[in-house]
């Protein structure tokens, strides 16, 4: 049997065509767009009434936990901005935190395609518009996260020279504010003397932290570390990102401390505000 179009789909479900419709910008149903024309695999549609509409839900009792990472991916990879925030939406109606829609759905369905193209699976292009509309959601979530009261400081995030990757420190930067920490996010590919000029006229800079996502850039992180040692400029130098394997390789590239991952860069940050003193030399293993 070949595919179906949405409204031989929303016959079979029972419901009018802009429900199907709904389900399928919600990412509810799989369906792909071609020739102008939705259409759905019979597998899926089977699979969705087996579930039916009302399956996805987050943890409680016996109950699984929503896929919204893949239900994101989906409408990323078919260019469907629409969807893709109808996804969001639905993952906040359902309960979902800001912090875990930016953690457990956009982060992994950003990764997921990233492995994709890697391994051949899909072309540039469309990993290229998946991120440009993941910027988007980010630009319209972005002002939830700000935290009303005294900042706890400041903290400057860029990526090394050479480094593509953007996305990976505007989530960062969001989480961090909703944190109370004043974020200067100068995004990827930034020289190392721009670095550190940035840290010596942001007020009260605690942390420079640094993203480094390619292992093509490990060297360009290193030297960027060593930049802004070399100009003694006071502050904690935390690295992280997908290329940081461990906490002995983000200190072998000369940073003082080492975030795996964003939820752990808070942590990193707290410990650093309440013991200025103690952790660059406990981090560099003295």
């Amino acid at each position: 049997m070949g595919d179906l179009t949405l409204q031989e789909a929303a016959d079979q479900l029972g419901v009018h065509y802009m429900t199907a419709y709904r389900y399928v910008r919600l990412g509810l149903l799989p369906a792909v767009k071609a020739a102008g024309v939705w259409r759905v695999s019979p597998t899926d549609l089977a699979e969705f009434r087996a579930g039916g509409p009302m399956s996805p839900q987050v943890d409680g009792g016996s109950r699984r936990r929503a896929p919204w990472a893949e239900r994101l991916e989906a409408r990323l990879l078919a260019g469907d901005a629409r969807g893709a925030w109808g996804v969001i939406e639905a993952a906040l109606a359902a309960g979902s935190e800001l912090d875990q829609i930016y953690l457990d759905v956009l982060a992994p369905a950003m990764t997921s395609i990233g492995d994709r193209w890697e391994r051949g699976e899909l072309d540039v292009s469309m990993e290229h518009r998946a991120s440009g509309i993941a910027m988007r959601l980010v630009g319209r979530l972005g002002p939830r996260f700000v935290r009303r009261g005294r900042t706890r400081g400041a903290v400057v995030l860029g990526a090394p020279a050479g480094e593509r990757h953007g996305l990976p420190i505007a989530l960062l930067a969001d989480l961090l504010r909703q944190h109370g920490w004043e974020v200067s996010d100068l995004g990827a590919d930034v020289p190392h003397e721009s670095l550190v000029h940035a840290v010596r006229s942001t007020p009260d800079v605690v942390a420079v932290g640094l993203s480094v996502t390619s292992d093509q850039c490990l060297a360009s992180a290193a030297e960027a570390l060593a930049a802004l040692r070399a100009a003694d400029v006071g502050v904690t130098l935390v690295v992280g990102g997908r290329a940081i394997g461990s906490q002995e390789a983000g200190r072998a590239l000369g940073a003082d401390l080492v975030a795996l991952d964003a939820r752990s860069f808070a942590e990193v940050l707290d410990r650093v505000r309440s013991e200025p003193d103690e952790l660059p030399t406990e981090a560099a293993g003295n």
